[in-house]
């Protein structure tokens, strides 16, 4: 969680006690992500090169639904920083890639068809005039790309929409998995069980083989929303899965969606398991469980 993210990056989830096994230290690094297998672009002249991209399923029955997945960040918002046990600096945005590309494997050998609103390290929307200050996004341009993330997910007519980002704090020693959702959604019982799903499917994959990381809980989302500006702060909610406001947000999602930090990028510990192919594995899996166990399937 991050300033450009979509949610603040002060917040702080308090006195976090965080037991991290000796698993954890062998986590090997991931390497640069290998080739992303052909998708269809849903809109080339909308759509940054790369990003909202459809796969279809690849085996299993159909299921005739659709996942989207939002990688959080990505272009000129690399999201936090953090630095591994090992002192290899990692960004928010390479890892919740990763995350998204491990996931769609998975979700596609189960017959859903899943769109992934980035499968590159470039950002989802094209930047307009004032999108960028001094190379990174300005206020408007954090809004413009959260909205163009909400827009694919509408496009692709998807069933449930999933963001992936990392928490951040300004002290190493937090850490822990958080998974929020709107309640003041008409389906927020749906988002509220889609968020409890992610959050107890992912923990329990990155709490096996000895692990432990802590559960942070399943939260509304008021409270979380970005503070890069005033008009950002009286919404209190998140762009990805909150809902519209006249006269600053007038397209939001309209599907069932949570957003999951499953681990801290500013723990050197959960860094390192963040930045492991061990790491990104279990949190991809857990996401398609997750999704099995909503719809029925798991």
């Amino acid at each position: 969680m991050a300033l450009l993210s979509g949610t603040p990056r002060g917040w702080l989830p308090g006195a976090v006690a965080v037991a991290v096994a000796a698993a954890l230290l062998g986590a090997s690094p991931r390497s640069a992500s290998g080739g992303v297998p052909a998708g269809r672009a849903l809109d080339p002249t909308r759509f940054a090169a790369g990003s909202c991209v459809s796969f279809a399923p690849t085996s299993g029955p159909p299921r005739h639904k659709t996942v989207f997945i939002d990688a959080g960040h990505g272009g000129p918002d690399p999201g936090a920083v953090g630095v591994t046990l090992g002192g290899r600096t990692v960004h928010e945005a390479t890892e919740t890639l990763r995350v998204a590309l491990d996931a769609l494997g998975p979700l596609r050998a189960e017959g859903y068809r899943v769109v992934l609103s980035r499968t590159t390290a470039a950002a989802v929307g094209r930047p307009a005039p004032g999108d960028l200050s001094g190379g990174v996004f300005s206020g408007q341009g954090v809004h413009r790309d959260i909205v163009a993330r909400d827009a694919c997910a509408n496009l692709a007519r998807a069933d449930i929409l999933i963001g992936v980002y990392f928490n951040a704090s300004d002290y190493t020693s937090d850490g822990g998995s958080l998974t929020l959702y709107d309640a003041a959604r008409t389906f927020r019982q749906s988002n509220r069980r889609l968020a409890q799903l992610v959050q107890h499917s992912v923990l329990a994959r990155l709490n096996e083989s000895g692990r432990s990381v802590a559960d942070d809980g399943v939260h509304p989302d008021v409270g979380y929303g970005s503070s890069v500006t005033s008009a950002d702060r009286a919404y209190g909610h998140l762009l990805l899965i909150g809902p519209a406001k006249a006269g600053y947000f007038s397209a939001p999602s309209e599907m069932p969606g949570a957003l999951i930090e499953p681990l801290f990028i500013t723990n050197p510990a959960q860094a390192s398991l963040a930045d492991s192919v061990a790491g990104e594995k279990a949190i991809a899996r857990g996401l398609a469980t997750a999704v099995g166990q909503y719809f029925g399937t798991a």
